[in-house]
């Protein structure tokens, strides 16, 4: 049965949910998922799992990601992005680019960040977005993010109409962002915007790397459609997480889930387990040190789909 990563560059327009849809469709298989939400307006790299593959998700979720966007200074708008409902202009005609470049250096490193009302964060069993388009008032809470990088590539400065029909000044900022799990991209957005006095939200966003996976192995929907390439699961574990290889007896044991000693440094839990390979190259299992001895966290049967029946697809945010 077909197992792996598809590395998909997501088209604008599309939910994250609409490529599973299609990804089950191509792969012929109802176990699939995928590995941190994008918005329908962004586009770039969703890594998507199918069959086996789909037990590899999890650890992916919590990798660091890339992205490349444009932040709009000037105008606030109910969703944080181009897509939501403008709600205030203000012109930017007095700042100036030094203010720009100390509220992004603010922004830097380990910050609290209120994820935007408008995401997909559960509020009592309901998706936010959901109350907020019922026109209830959504307050989430702040959490704890990392920005590893935030750069600016470009500062424009540009005119349109406010909702009165005048002429304001707004100004936008082509950033690349490097960050961790669980960051929304738009929030930084309105963030930098607020901070300037003059609001703020996203115009463009397009992920260029989730962990390992780039967009250099990025592919179209069409492009699947026509050649559906997939990266062998051991190949995507190799690439995500620390290696052990295995003697074949090793491999045996590990097989009927049964544990073998610790590794050398014996630094691998179960959050961040290495990934066992038998002297073929097989992926046997995902293990993690505890004391003496090693445990499978997850076994990888050869000949069986290993996959849970259920949707595994992860929804930590919109950026994530």
């Amino acid at each position: 049965m077909l197992s792996g990563l598809v590395i998909v560059d997501k088209p604008q327009g599309w939910t994250s949910h609409d490529v599973v849809g299609r990804m089950r469709r191509l792969a012929g298989t109802r176990k699939v998922g995928h590995a941190g939400t994008l918005d329908p307006m962004a586009t770039g790299v969703l890594v998507v799992g199918i069959n086996k593959a789909t037990r590899l998700l999890t650890y992916i979720v919590g990798t660091a990601k890339t992205y490349d966007a444009t932040i709009r200074l000037g105008g606030t708008t109910i969703t944080d992005d181009a897509e939501g409902e403008m709600t205030q202009t203000v012109s930017t005609t007095a700042v100036v680019e030094d203010a720009i470049l100390a509220g992004i250096s603010a922004l830097r490193g380990p910050i609290s960040q209120v994820p935007s009302s408008v995401s997909a964060i559960k509020v009592k069993g309901e998706r936010a977005y959901t109350r907020v388009r019922n026109g209830e008032e959504v307050k989430l809470a702040a959490r704890p993010v990392t920005i590893h990088r935030f750069d600016v590539l470009e500062i424009r400065r540009g005119t349109h109409l406010d909702q009165e029909g005048e002429v304001v000044q707004f100004i936008d900022v082509d950033v690349t962002v490097e960050c961790s799990s669980g960051t929304y991209i738009r929030a930084l957005a309105r963030d930098l915007g607020a901070g300037l006095g003059v609001g703020g939200h996203l115009t463009a966003l397009r992920r260029s790397s989730v962990g390992p996976y780039t967009l250099d192995r990025a592919r179209t929907l069409e492009q699947l459609a026509q050649n559906l390439e997939v990266l062998d699961i051991a190949d995507a574990a190799r690439a995500l997480m620390p290696i052990r290889e295995l003697t074949a007896q090793e491999a045996a044991e590990l097989s009927f889930g049964r544990r073998i000693s610790a590794s050398v440094d014996g630094l691998h839990t179960a959050g961040e387990p290495a990934a066992a390979f038998a002297p073929d190259g097989t992926l046997v299992a995902l293990l993690a040190d505890a004391g003496k001895y090693a445990k499978p966290v997850l076994v990888f049967p050869p000949d069986q789909a290993g996959a849970a029946d259920q949707d595994p697809a992860a929804t930590v945010g919109e950026e994530s």
